[in-house]
């Protein structure tokens, strides 16, 4: 699944169609929501000022790798003041 704003770029029919030879489904924040992406605008925007800036990747396969790496990383070991101190995994399973 892949999820996004309304951008011209992801609503497409060139993109929509890259999607569907991949067998990837869409999901798209609903129409006057922006705020609904604000989640992930907040993970990408630190994945790549704590990670992505901070190296040169050469292939593909090292930048997945760090990229799988980070989003482990930031659900099971990154602390976020805003989760009281709490990593977002450790906030949810106290929240449950």
């Amino acid at each position: 699944m892949l999820h996004s704003d309304r951008g011209f770029q992801y609503t497409s029919q060139k993109f929509k169609k890259i999607l569907e030879k991949g067998n990837i489904m869409q999901s798209m924040s609903q129409v006057g929501r922006c705020i609904d992406n604000g989640p992930m605008e907040s993970f990408w925007g630190a994945l790549k000022c704590e990670k992505y800036y901070l190296h040169t990747y050469h292939t593909f396969e090292d930048l997945e790798r760090d990229i799988e790496a980070y989003i482990y990383f930031y659900n099971y070991e990154r602390l976020q003041a805003k989760l009281n101190g709490l990593s977002p995994m450790e906030f949810r399973i106290k929240a449950a």
